[in-house]
Order: structure tokens, then C-alpha cells, then sequence
């Protein structure tokens, strides 16, 4: 009997061996996984920073773009309106020209 005491303390110590094996495998596991973790919530920040920084730069050209197109269209507007007066005083000069060749 006191052989299989010896037997079952070498097996008992053998499994507690590998148990610790497997722990201290896990633990280095544990510790990449959080490195890597950490790594990621880095670049998680940066690119959070860099979105929020873009957003707001488009919404500045956005805008710009917008008055941009407001002072074409009243450009254009303004110019149409000055190519139908041009027309107006052409028509009105001509017609002016007309009656004084009739006068004389």
C-alpha cells in the first residue's frame, strides 16, 4: 500500500505540474490580448480624433461651398438682368434712330 501512496503523490504532483503549465500559458496569452487591446484603443483614439477633425473641416468647406453657390446664382442673376436692360436700351435706341430718320 505504501508504493501506491508514492504512485498517486507523483501523479497528483504531475497534474498540478501541468495545470501550472497550462495557467502560466494562458497568463501569456492574457498578457499579448491586452497588449494588443491596448494597442487597438490607441489607434481607436487617434482615429476618433482624426474623424472628428475631418468631420468638422468638411462641414467648413460645406459651408463655404454653400456661399459660393449663393453669390454665382445672384451673380448670374444680376448679370441677366443687365444683358436684358443692355438689349432694352439697344431696342429703345434703335427705335429712337428709326423715328429720327423719319423726321428728317
Amino acid at each position: 500500500r505504501a508504493g501506491a501512496g508514492a504512485g498517486s503523490d507523483g501523479r497528483c504532483r504531475a497534474g498540478l505540474a501541468e495545470l501550472r503549465a497550462r495557467r502560466e500559458e494562458l497568463s501569456g496569452r492574457i498578457r499579448e490580448e491586452e497588449a494588443e487591446r491596448a494597442r487597438l484603443q490607441g489607434r481607436l483614439w487617434a482615429l476618433t480624433q482624426r474623424l472628428a477633425r475631418t468631420s468638422e473641416s468638411l462641414a467648413r468647406h460645406l459651408a463655404a461651398r454653400g456661399e459660393l453657390d449663393r453669390t454665382i446664382a445672384q451673380s448670374e442673376e444680376a448679370y441677366g438682368k443687365i444683358l436684358e436692360s443692355s438689349q432694352t436700351l439697344l431696342d429703345v435706341l434703335k427705335e429712337e434712330i428709326e423715328n429720327a430718320g423719319k423726321a428728317s
